[in-house]
């Protein structure tokens, strides 16, 4: 994770839009534009910041493409929330071996806190001592168990969170943190390869206990790409796969 010094140093070498462009992330990671909302016009953030139209324009582009930030034809820029579409086309790349999608239904298995292990501790930057929250989710497609995911957050970013808030969230999980905790998951990091899942697992998701399946290592970040969640998920491949298709992730 960049200090601030650190993040200084390269924006003094950066070009400007570059510059603006965090000025306008660490806005919103204080919270100035809440999620939906719409930030200033170009011509107001060119004031605020004094720079030209065309330098704003530049900053707010690379925002957009980093899905931070959402043009709407005639209404304006607004800061991108966590509906269930935007979730299906940007977060979740299970398909049917067809290519059809669908919104999964989940089913949460299992929520407990604990104390933070030292990889947790790594992952997120935590101190000695710090808990975190660990979830089974499992997610059903077309009836059937294809996704089983073990989530881990850190309490300190999300304090109330318990089974009941988790289990009765109305939408996604990452519109849960949005909505309820100010946690914007603006991008993510995926590991993926073949394994053999543990017996229990094979077990929720239908395997034989020597069937291999497609094991992914995902970080969610917010802004100033400081993670927020680490998860790891089996997907039972029999009857889907992971589709990654970012040129058209990139066009929505």
């Amino acid at each position: 994770m960049d200090t601030p010094a650190r993040i200084t140093d390269n924006l003094a070498a950066a070009p400007l839009y570059r510059e603006v462009q965090w000025k306008i992330t660490r806005a919103l990671a204080a919270g100035e534009w809440k999620p939906g909302e719409a930030i200033p016009s170009e011509s107001q953030l060119a004031r605020q910041f004094k720079v030209s139209i065309g330098t704003i324009r530049r900053a707010i582009d690379e925002l957009v493409a980093g899905r931070i930030l959402v043009r709407q034809q005639g209404r304006g820029t607004f800061v991108a929330t966590h509906t269930e579409d935007r979730t299906l086309f940007y977060f979740f790349h299970v398909v049917g071996k067809d290519g059809s999608r669908e919104f999964p239904v989940s089913e949460l298995l299992g929520f407990r806190k604990e104390r933070a292990d030292a990889d947790d501790e790594t992952q997120f930057g935590l101190v000695r001592g710090s808990r975190v929250a660990r979830v089974r989710n499992l997610l059903k497609l077309a009836g059937k168990p294809v996704v089983l995911d073990d989530i881990t957050v850190p309490t300190e970013r999300f304090s109330r969170l318990d089974e009941s808030t988790f289990r009765n969230r109305e939408g996604t999980i990452y519109g849960l943190y949005q909505a309820r905790y100010g946690v914007n998951v603006v991008r993510i990091s995926e590991r993926l390869s073949a394994a053999h899942p543990p017996a229990d697992i094979a077990a929720i998701l239908g395997l034989r206990i020597d069937q291999p399946a497609l094991q992914i290592r995902r970080v969610a970040y917010t802004y100033n790409d400081t993670p927020v969640e680490y998860r790891r998920s089996w997907i039972n491949t029999s009857d889907h796969e992971y589709l990654s298709d970012l040129w058209k992730s990139a066009a929505r």
